[in-house]
């Protein structure tokens, strides 16, 4: 396993590929619009999680666990590709009512995230691989703690919000709060404490794990590996994911065609791969998590220093136009 990560000098594929396609497929440039059906599916989302947790707001823990890993972790992992959504501005034309559908999207998860995801996030599609920019890249201290063995792999995984959070305090260029992120956070509390007086702790347990199973050690979770770890090809900083979840998750899994056009909205993703098959077909991709978490874990020459990083003393070798 990689004992450090992997520094490269060349320019981000994505900005590379992306002037590529759009001189070679100029029609590409009609997929940049919005989609504001997703305001719907949003809508959709958040009651189902509304009245699961209702029906278990009587039920033993135990079966708010399984119901959350079971059903819940998908409704909301499909709520956290909405704030995504909303983060590129890709439901709405305005910032504001964007930032209104992430905050919806947001209100089951429990864990006001949604805008303070779209500052760190942005900077993460300007800063690929950049360690003191990119707030996606862990920690030294993760990589050495975790180092490759299948524990505590799964032990970071199953942890993996909170290394999240901490990770943000080294990317010091962004700006960690602002009126979207206040109002993200007024708007949870009130959800929240409306939540817990009208269906109690039982209904609120639910919703917690589902958020936390969403992102942390389940099949779903999987998507922080699949997109940017070094684990089919040690030069393709990307890769995407071609399954059938990608038809519960709006298509988050073309995490290539999204960095290369982020002004394309998911319904769309498939369209633009279509259109350019040349530039996507030779790439490297998976079709399925469970196989992505279960790689992850017990290879033993995968660790969480598998990943590019730029801004490192190295030569390219590639001439860059000035």
């Amino acid at each position: 396993a990689p004992l450090n990560y992997t520094p490269t000098a060349e320019p981000v594929s994505h900005h590379v590929r992306a002037r590529q396609l759009l001189k070679a497929h100029p029609e590409v440039k009609r997929l940049m619009t919005r989609n504001a059906t997703t305001a719907l599916i949003t809508a959709g989302c958040v009651a189902a999680q509304l009245v699961l947790a209702y029906a278990l707001r009587h039920q033993a823990w135990y079966w708010s666990l399984a119901v959350a890993y079971l059903v819940g972790a998908f409704i909301c992992h499909t709520l956290f590709v909405i704030v995504h959504e909303a983060t590129h501005n890709l439901v709405f034309k305005g910032q504001w009512a964007n930032a209104a559908v992430g905050i919806a999207a947001n209100l089951p998860m429990v864990i006001p995230t949604a805008m303070s995801f779209r500052k760190y996030h942005l900077k993460h599609h300007s800063a690929l691989g950049h360690f003191d920019h990119d707030a996606d890249l862990p920690d030294h201290y993760e990589a050495k703690l975790i180092q490759h063995y299948a524990i505590g792999k799964a032990i970071w995984l199953f942890f993996f919000p909170i290394f999240q959070v901490v990770r943000t305090f080294r990317c010091r260029s962004v700006v960690p709060f602002d009126k979207y992120i206040a109002a993200n956070w007024a708007a949870q509390i009130a959800f929240n404490v409306g939540m817990y007086l009208w269906l109690g702790p039982g209904a609120f347990l639910y919703l917690f794990f589902s958020f936390w199973f969403s992102v942390s050690l389940h099949p779903v979770g999987a998507r922080w590996i699949q997109e940017h770890y070094l684990v089919l090809n040690p030069e393709q900083e990307t890769t995407s994911y071609y399954g059938r979840l990608n038809g519960v998750h709006l298509n988050i899994g073309y995490h290539n065609e999204h960095h290369d056009l982020p002004g394309v909205p998911w319904n769309k993703l498939p369209e633009l791969r279509k259109l350019a098959p040349e530039f996507y077909e030779p790439l490297e991709h998976h079709t399925s998590y469970t196989k992505v978490l279960l790689r992850f874990l017990f290879d033993q020459e995968i660790s969480l220093y598998s990943r590019l990083v730029r801004g490192l003393p190295v030569e390219s070798a590639v001439p860059v136009a000035k």
